[in-house]
């Protein structure tokens, strides 16, 4: 999620599903497989209910583009806010995008 957000940065969490964020916000969500919790950005909402998902570094990023969209039952939270070590709010959008990987 870099540039929003870096490894080891703490976050506060808008736990639940209700109401379903809009496109652009930074989300938790149980990642498919085995990868566990992740945080993306929310790209849209289909109307089937799934979610597509991206990282905001398109390079070294894994998200839909790899294992397409998520179930809405996935999703955790809403990131809220930075905590620690970088105290802030959270970009609505990137501040840099890559060409879109085929």
């Amino acid at each position: 999620m870099v540039p929003a957000l870096r490894h080891g940065d703490h976050v506060l969490v808008w736990w639940g599903r209700r109401p379903v964020p809009r496109a652009g916000a930074v989300v938790l969500v149980d990642l498919p497989g085995e990868r566990g919790l992740g945080i993306k950005r929310l790209v849209a909402v289909e109307a089937s209910g799934s979610l597509r998902l991206a990282g905001d570094n398109p390079a070294g990023s894994t998200d839909s583009r790899d294992f397409g969209a998520v179930p809405l039952s996935a999703l955790r939270g809403r990131v809220v806010l930075r905590l620690w070590p970088r105290p802030g709010g959270i970009p609505r959008a990137p501040a840099t995008n890559g060409p879109p990987r085929a």
